[in-house]
């Protein structure tokens, strides 16, 4: 079972990446795009100096969405609920990786400290944010029994 969530991670985080590459080009944290902004002091700790925007608000509200579809068949549980935010979390991160991986402005050699203006803490060689995903994926996915 695991191989298949994997899979079906990767599958659908390089979609969303292509997806997202196609609206943001170039400019990444949707730097350019006609959606509404927070940019109090609050909003910019929780998002590493960055605003909160309508665009990443409600792709991540779709992504989680679309990741609890399998309880429309079947019985919700804990267990369950960790493999679908370990599953969201997953694609989550994968998805950021991605979108450097497949964007032309970008590339892999871009994917580090300075390169990347939204991205403002590291730790090593990563930004923050993807250690952190990392961990709450591997957690849930434990917690859920299926790594």
């Amino acid at each position: 079972m695991i191989i298949g969530i994997l899979l079906f991670m990767i599958f659908l985080s390089v979609i969303l990446a292509l997806g997202e590459i196609q609206i943001e080009g170039k400019d990444g944290w949707a730097s350019n795009l006609p959606c509404w902004r927070i940019e109090t002091e609050f909003a910019k700790k929780l998002m590493d100096g960055n605003p909160i925007t309508g665009y990443h608000v409600y792709t991540a509200l779709a992504i989680l969405s679309f990741s609890h579809l399998p309880l429309l068949f079947i019985t919700w549980t804990w267990r369950l609920e960790c493999l679908l935010l370990g599953f969201y979390f997953g694609v989550i991160l994968l998805e950021d990786i991605f979108w450097f991986v497949f964007n032309p402005y970008y590339g892999l050699r871009s994917f580090r400290k300075g390169k990347i203006w939204w991205r403002k803490t590291w730790w090593g060689p990563l930004p923050s944010f993807t250690w952190v995903y990392l961990t709450l994926t591997v957690i849930l996915f434990t917690s859920g029994n299926i790594a």
